[in-house]
């Protein structure tokens, strides 16, 4: 048997040689290699709808786990703002003191092209300068006035801010956190780089990163104070032309104060409207050589008259005003009224709703209020040195100013 054997393996390997020789000598091939065979669109839909399906499952395990988690933290929240009202001492206790659940399961799997195609075209429009200049020009026929350098706009700002009571320190630190230090007047959230491909991830516009919505609630509360300010430099001005040309920007600015007025003065109604046509044409007064530094300075003033009405009088500095600016007034006041020994102990997320904490990764990797102070603190530092911060420090100085018009400071 097994001579038998050896000899059937000594044939089939002769054969075998036998069909090797061919194949070389005739450049015949002995097995032809088959092309692998290509999904069909029903196969690839199949195996999208398996990922999806195992996504679902671990997000929905997730939210079990996290809906209670972010519950609970408007819950303390809310219990928070009424022991402030009864005047009662916020404690430790009074905040969430575990760190937000994260999600560890599979990404979400990418859908198949003509899926994806279906999806952009339904996916909203995050609007972009062009769009804020085309409604202002369409509702409003205005074109804001643009600096004819960046430095312009720095010194026009300087000038506001100085007036409303802000620091040099306080400006430039800020202008650092939110824009870099070589940020422009016309930055966009998400296109600071010019980098291929980037798209605007928010309609955050400016040195301090001004929301529509922001432009809307201000232009709301002191668009009468901003024409009134326009009115009076144009008093001052002997040029007919530049005159008529402030006066009538004035009109404008009172046109859009009516507007944002039609609504009630609460941020989820001037949420609303900033998402309309007339509102975007709004935010285009940001990029305004005259109106733009008064919404920018308005933003950080209210904030500072927001601590000052809940009794802080102590100076705020420039990373404790940029968590009022990060966060908004009522979460950042919260932030930083917390005494120095409990900062270490308390995460960020308590100061944040839910959708901006998981999309701010510096909050996140800075899970703490000391840290997130601190690292804050260290990228302003960092950005000091860079030429659009110096340039702002500069433009603060009384030398640099000199020959602008003065200016009515924001309402205090």
């Amino acid at each position: 048997m097994l001579s038998m054997a050896r000899n059937l393996y000594t044939t089939a390997c002769l054969l075998l040689s036998w069909a090797l020789f061919l194949s070389v000598g005739t450049g015949v091939s002995a097995a032809q290699p088959t092309e692998p065979e290509q999904p069909t669109a029903v196969d690839v839909h199949a195996e999208y709808a398996r990922k999806l399906a195992i996504y679902q499952a671990a997000r929905q395990a997730f939210e079990e786990v996290a809906g209670p988690y972010w519950d609970e933290i408007k819950l303390k929240r809310q219990q928070r703002n009424a022991k402030r009202r009864n005047g009662e001492v916020v404690v430790a206790d009074d905040y969430v003191l575990t760190q937000p659940p994260r999600y560890t399961g599979p990404p979400r799997p990418v859908p198949p092209p003509e899926e994806q195609q279906e999806e952009a075209h339904h996916r909203a429009h995050m609007p972009v300068v062009a769009d804020f200049l085309h409604q202002a020009r369409e509702h409003y026929q205005f074109a804001p006035t643009r600096p004819a350098k960046e430095i312009d706009y720095k010194r026009a700002y300087a000038k506001v801010a100085r007036a409303a009571g802000l620091t040099p320190e306080q400006a430039a630190r800020i202008y650092i956190f939110e824009v870099g230090g070589n940020g422009k007047y016309n930055t966009q959230a998400g296109l600071e780089g010019h980098a291929p491909g980037a798209h605007a991830i928010s309609t955050a516009l400016g040195y301090n990163q001004l929301l529509t919505t922001n432009s809307v609630a201000m232009m709301a509360e002191q668009g009468e104070r901003f024409a009134s300010h326009l009115k009076a430099k144009a008093a001052g001005l002997s040029d007919a032309t530049a005159k008529s040309k402030l006066l009538r920007k004035a009109d404008v600015v009172l046109r859009m104060t009516a507007y944002c007025r039609t609504v009630p003065d609460q941020w989820s109604e001037h949420e609303k409207l900033a998402k309309t046509p007339k509102g975007l044409a709004v935010h285009a007064m940001v990029l305004d050589v005259d109106v733009g530094p008064l919404l920018q300075t308005q933003k950080l003033l209210d904030s500072l008259m927001f601590a000052r009405r809940k009794g802080y009088a102590a100076p705020l500095t420039a990373a404790e005003l940029e968590m009022m600016n990060l966060t908004g007034d009522g979460n950042g006041f919260d932030m930083i009224t917390i005494p120095a020994e409990m900062r270490e102990r308390i995460p960020t997320s308590n100061f944040f709703q839910r959708g901006g904490y998981e999309r701010n990764a510096v909050a996140i990797r800075n899970n703490t209020v000391a840290r997130l102070l601190a690292a804050t603190n260290a990228r302003m530092d960092k950005g000091m040195d860079q030429p659009g911060a110096k340039d702002l420090l500069s433009a603060f100085r009384p030398n640099e100013i000199t020959g602008i018009a003065e200016s009515t400071p924001p309402r205090q």
